[in-house]
């Protein structure tokens, strides 16, 4: 299972297959259809995960995220789902960001190079944004308790 997560996200496409098939796409709509696509395929979280422990504070709908450290050496798998079908999109991209990854490595990424690469901040609204960034500053405060 280790071996999988350092080769390739926990989603059927990686950042790589994300990123090119955000420039072929031109067009806004297809991107956020796109996006909505990627958030189909993810797995659905665990029932438990489904309460206030994992909620992601910030975000217009619900998002659930949690953040484990698997193997040795130890790399993120991040496990999310939301109510909303663009959330599930978000989720699925940071999850090609950061599953597999050591701690030390999830915080070297400029989360922000990537959606600026990827132009999401045209399609997004602010309080889509400010749940964007709940969700990668969980992951963050994650990945620096895994290293104290």
């Amino acid at each position: 299972m280790i071996d999988r997560l350092r080769e390739e996200p926990v989603t059927l496409s990686s950042l790589e297959e994300i990123i090119d098939e955000f420039d072929f796409l031109d067009d806004s709509e297809d991107q956020i259809e796109y996006l909505i696509d990627l958030g189909l395929d993810l797995p659905a979280i665990d029932q438990s995960l489904k309460t206030e422990q994992f909620l992601v504070h910030g975000c217009q709908s619900n998002v659930w995220l949690d953040v484990e450290f698997v193997g040795n050496p130890a790399l993120m798998l991040v496990k999310a789902e939301s109510d909303a079908m663009i959330v599930n999109g978000l989720v699925a991209l940071l999850m090609a960001i950061f599953n597999g990854k050591t701690a030390e490595e999830a915080l070297e990424i400029n989360v922000r190079e990537i959606f600026d690469r990827l132009g999401l901040d045209r399609h997004l609204s602010p309080q889509r944004k400010n749940g964007l960034n709940g969700m990668v500053q969980r992951i963050k405060v994650a990945a620096r308790l895994q290293l104290t």
